[in-house]
């Protein structure tokens, strides 16, 4: 009764007039139900009107307009254009919300953007749809996860946060068998289960942050680099990089790290962290990029190429 009721108004404030026979033919009640519905409305409050004649029907008073509240026109838009990344990033249950207010408004919804997280096969989509809907309803899940050494292992966690950084989605939880916040990259999450089982969450236990310094190590404390994970400040990573490559040059560092040079090549100066991650990053653009500096990065650069083509050797 409360949703027809609910409809009614928002129906209402789509068009200026609706006949009670087209509100009982779309509710599948009675007309006499639907007048019973407009005289509950008009007794809480809501100016509602019925109109006799040819050209009558029901109706709401223009006073009935939230735009009419402390509510600019372009605070409207910024709510509309809110709830719009919402639904794009996944919040698809949400869309009811999104289309009544803008029923409320008045105001046409922004089309600013438009994401699409899964892959062809969609079950990237499920994933994060399932991951979404633990976090908000607080619901332990478990799942394998595979780590950077390829290992397996099952976990059950604490879902709090859905982070992305560097192109990747990680799941920020509590881990059950590490005791510890850590940081799960939702791609190695196979088999992941919503469980019946909720939590409280413990915002002391979520104080930490991820470490500013570099891609957050998946499946890690958040609260500090690993010990192998060496920051570098004083020497900074120089790579050149061929003009070739200048399509990705922008997608990878930031403009104060790259430097155009007379020939069209990159030259990159960054703060680095030693890790698998950076060494991937480089070997990404082959023989287009050379580590020119410090002597310790070449020779590590070096060391992994020649382990490289040991492989292709022994064939």
């Amino acid at each position: 009764m409360l949703n027809r009721r609910l409809g009614i108004v928002y129906l209402l404030m789509k068009k200026k007039t609706v006949t009670a026979a087209e509100l009982a033919e779309r509710y599948e009640v009675s007309v006499r139900t639907i007048y019973r519905d407009i005289e509950a409305l008009s007794m809480i409050g809501v100016p509602v009107y019925a109109q006799k004649g040819r050209n009558g029907g029901i109706g709401l008073t223009e006073q009935f307009v939230l735009d009419r509240l402390l509510v600019t026109e372009e605070e409207q838009k910024q709510i509309l254009a809110a709830l719009k990344s919402l639904d794009e990033i996944g919040a698809r249950t949400e869309q009811d919300t999104f289309h009544k207010l803008g029923d409320f408004f008045k105001v046409q919804p922004p089309n600013w953007i438009a994401v699409d997280f899964s892959d062809w096969s969609g079950k990237r989509q499920e994933l994060f749809e399932g991951v979404r809907r633990a976090i908000l309803e607080t619901k332990v899940i478990c799942f394998d996860y595979y780590g950077q050494n390829g290992t397996m292992t099952h976990r059950i966690v604490e879902p709090v946060q859905l982070l992305f950084k560097e192109y990747t989605w990680y799941l920020r939880a509590f881990c059950r068998s590490r005791k510890a916040m850590r940081l799960f990259k939702l791609l190695r999450m196979k088999r992941m289960e919503l469980l019946q089982e909720t939590f409280t969450p413990k915002p002391e236990a979520y104080t930490e942050d991820v470490n500013s310094c570099g891609e957050p190590k998946d499946d890690k404390p958040v609260t500090a680099a690993s010990d192998n994970d060496v920051i570098l400040k004083e020497k900074a990573l120089e790579i050149h990089i061929a003009k070739s490559e200048a399509y990705r040059i922008y997608d990878r560092f930031e403009e104060e790290e790259i430097t155009v040079l007379e020939d069209g090549s990159f030259l990159i100066k960054i703060d680095w962290i030693q890790d698998d991650w950076l060494w991937g990053l480089i070997l990404s653009f082959g023989s287009a990029a050379e580590v020119t500096a410090p002597k310790e990065a070449r020779e590590e650069m070096q060391r992994r190429i020649r382990e490289m083509a040991a492989v292709y050797e022994a064939l």
